[in-house]
């Protein structure tokens, strides 16, 4: 047979730009890789102890589709404590594994054929697969370094198109760490009331904040009933491993959602769930500690960045900065190439992130302090001979 085998929504869809490189470095020695999104910290013991505690009780069955009831309790108390939402444990909130999954069966469960959604990029390299993976049609919208890549109403309302369905956000931003004030936010509130649209909000980095405060989009007037809210306790808790999110939204998109669920994955690992359960319960002061260690880590990385002459603003969330390199001469692929086999340092071209990436690299800063400074060392001596 032939590539008509292959579904013409998956084969469009590239490979991702991060994975690429995180291949690349995996095979090289003395790689300080700046390129995964993922936290350096273990997670914190008494979360661990947590799923080993229930693997030893032997608690190693399917959970309800929806998650444990005790887990999805605890989840409405911490959305409602943090941003004052009330969300029904039993009817409006899905466990998942991890937010990515989150993200794509909501697509999956709203999106019809031909539906556009509007995205503000540079974007995570996941929304708009997941856009086409539902047989949507993504439509970017781009953001600049003018902006500190908060995007504007009026940039969005210009996208608008009758078969527009929803917007997808993601802030703190991942690739550039961009935060959106809530009067941005209420922009798009205001036109997804307008023009009746759904709001995906990504807030996975709702917790990695530093100097402002986040603002949850289904907190706003009138948000909650047009919100799919999407978080997870990967970067929050160190969980990356453990596979685990989660969705809060309307009953109708959470039951929908819940079927696409349970035919496709019946349900998260049980093991994380109680481990997931215990981070709630218990895990605030390790989430303050990281918090603090990562905003350390990042004033770091935007001065030294600064310093060697790759102009980078500064980012207010997340655990990425953006660094501008076209002034350079070389493309943000020629770049990231010749930085990782010449100083063994790997970054991710910003157009991996979308055409408004170009001429900027994403640098994560979950790394330790001594592998940053290592790293920003090598770039400097990496970029002196384009100076």
């Amino acid at each position: 047979m032939t590539h008509e085998r292959i579904a013409e929504r998956v084969a469009k869809v590239p490979p991702s730009g991060i994975r690429r490189f995180f291949d690349i470095a995996a095979q090289m020695p003395e790689v300080i890789s700046l390129g995964i999104g993922e936290p350096d910290f273990v997670t914190p013991d008494h979360i661990r102890a947590a799923g080993v505690q229930a693997l030893n009780e032997g608690r190693t069955a399917y959970t309800s589709n929806s998650g444990l009831l005790e887990l999805r309790e605890a989840l409405a108390g911490h959305i409602a404590q943090l941003y004052g939402i009330s969300y029904d444990p039993e009817a409006e909130l899905l466990i998942t594994v991890g937010v990515s999954e989150a993200l794509q069966n909501a697509m999956l469960a709203t999106i019809n054929p031909g539906d556009e959604v509007i995205i503000p990029e540079p974007s995570f390299v996941a929304y708009p697969a997941a856009v086409v993976f539902a047989g949507g049609t993504p439509v970017p919208v781009s953001t600049s370094v003018e902006q500190a890549f908060q995007v504007t109403g009026a940039a969005i309302e210009a996208a608008i198109t009758p078969r527009t369905r929803a917007i997808l956000i993601g802030y703190p931003n991942n690739p550039t760490g961009a935060v959106m004030p809530r009067e941005r936010l209420l922009e798009i509130a205001a036109l997804a009331e307008k023009h009746d649209l759904l709001v995906f909000s990504d807030e996975i980095y709702d917790r990695l904040v530093y100097g402002v405060e986040h603002t949850c989009f289904a907190s706003l007037p009138g948000m909650r009933n047009r919100t799919v809210l999407l978080g997870g306790f990967s970067k929050a808790y160190a969980m990356t491993g453990w596979r685990l999110g989660w969705l809060a939204a309307p009953a109708d998109v959470t039951a929908a959602t819940r079927k696409i669920h349970q035919y496709a994955i019946m349900s998260a690992p049980t093991i994380a769930q109680y481990a997931g359960l215990e981070a709630l319960r218990e895990g605030e002061n390790d989430v303050r500690q990281m918090v603090a260690e990562y905003d350390r880590r990042r004033r770091v990385i935007v001065d030294g960045l600064n310093q060697i002459g790759l102009p980078t603003f500064e980012a207010q969330g997340a655990f990425y900065v953006f660094p501008q390199v076209g002034h350079l001469g070389l493309t943000s692929e020629e770049f990231c190439e010749r930085l990782l086999v010449e100083r063994h340092v790997a970054v991710i071209p910003g157009d991996a992130f979308g055409p408004s990436g170009a001429g900027f690299v994403r640098a994560c800063y979950a790394s330790s302090l001594d592998k940053i400074e290592a790293a920003l060392d090598r770039i400097d001596q990496f970029v002196r001979q384009y100076r």
